[in-house]
């Protein structure tokens, strides 16, 4: 397998790398649009401060879009885009994995 800068496995974990990243990618395939509290309740233990982070960078990196709808409070949801929604076979493959190794140290 390639090293280095540009491998492509390194791109993969610089979009969905992170503690929440996969869990907020999941709760979206599993239910589509979601509001920021939404999201907070499938999650359980994040924080306020980094679902947002996680948010703002699946957003720079165009995997899910945030649409804020002109209301009093405003409401903001988001849902994947057509390049998040291509990560369903890497969640998928990284589920089988889950599976089959459920002893696997967890931190």
């Amino acid at each position: 397998m390639p090293e280095g800068k540009n491998c492509a496995v390194d791109v993969t974990v610089g979009v969905i790398g992170g503690r929440w990243k996969v869990l907020i990618l999941q709760a979206l395939f599993k239910e589509g649009t979601l509001r920021n509290s939404e999201l907070k309740r499938e999650l359980g233990r994040v924080t306020p401060k980094v679902l947002s982070q996680q948010l703002r960078e699946l957003e720079r990196d165009r995997i899910i879009t945030r649409v804020v709808h002109p209301e009093v409070p405003p409401r903001v949801e988001y849902s994947l885009t057509e390049l998040g929604r291509s990560l369903w076979p890497v969640l998928q493959a990284m589920h089988a994995w889950g599976s089959k190794h459920p002893h696997a140290p967890v931190r």
